[in-house]
């Protein structure tokens, strides 16, 4: 249930982003609203983020994306956040076994170094090389990027030492959500995010490391796992 400056906000980016393209600033929010500080946008704006209504972007000024409406503002419209279904890759017995192949389209995504799978290490530094993915991987809106894993502590949800991870950059995480966290600034880890009140844990997918647990303030998400790229 949102307050009425909460509907208010997400109305007028909504409208905004149909206009131009592009959300609000802050200052035209405030404006918009009638309200007298900044920081009155900033808490709608977290409050809207929370209940999942729209996402910020990581590394990205003035970029928010709306998730989803509420029916009083039409539900689904054409923002681009109706869901996707992605069929496996099941034989399609329609197809003559001499057919040619279908190429599937891919996109080069860049590996931004190593991201720790175990006790975190500094990660995300400069463009290692590049990646090919699958275009079906990757989700309908956002940015991507790759990092390979160092560790084996996420090894029980299938992710091993040495993998590639695909990254859709978001700052916003759901519980149960496997995301690269960055902890004070300097370190970041690949963990499954839980949060309780005003603390995050950060668990790992393997019983010989412990869930670490912090004050919200110390961890800061920034990517939430959407595949994985394995050579053998």
């Amino acid at each position: 249930m949102l307050t009425k400056k909460q509907l208010d906000l997400l109305e007028f980016i909504h409208k905004r982003m149909q206009k131009d393209g592009v959300p609000p600033s802050f200052d035209e929010m405030k404006l918009a609203l009638d309200l007298r500080s900044k920081s009155g946008i900033h808490r709608l704006i977290t409050a809207l983020e929370e209940r999942g209504f729209i996402r910020r972007l990581a590394h990205r000024a003035r970029a928010i994306e709306i998730v989803k409406l509420p029916e009083s503002l039409g539900g689904e419209s054409s923002s681009g956040f109706t869901p996707r279904v992605i069929d496996g890759d099941k034989p399609d017995v329609s197809r003559p076994a001499n057919a040619e192949p279908v190429i599937a389209s891919a996109t080069d995504l860049p590996v931004m170094g190593r991201i720790a799978a175990g006790v975190p290490i500094a990660a995300i530094s400069e463009v290692s090389h590049q990646v090919s993915v699958p275009n079906s991987m990757l989700a309908s809106s956002g940015e991507h990027y790759a990092l390979e894993v160092k560790g084996d502590s996420m090894i029980e949800a299938g992710i091993n030492d040495g993998d590639v991870v695909v990254i859709r950059e978001t700052s916003s995480a759901d519980n149960g959500d496997i995301v690269v966290a960055l902890i004070e600034d300097q370190e970041a880890t690949l963990k499954r995010f839980k949060r309780s009140g005003r603390s995050i844990a950060l668990e790992a997918a393997n019983p010989a490391y412990e869930t670490r647990v912090y004050p919200e303030d110390m961890v800061k998400v920034q990517g939430k796992l959407v595949g994985l790229i394995r050579t053998y």
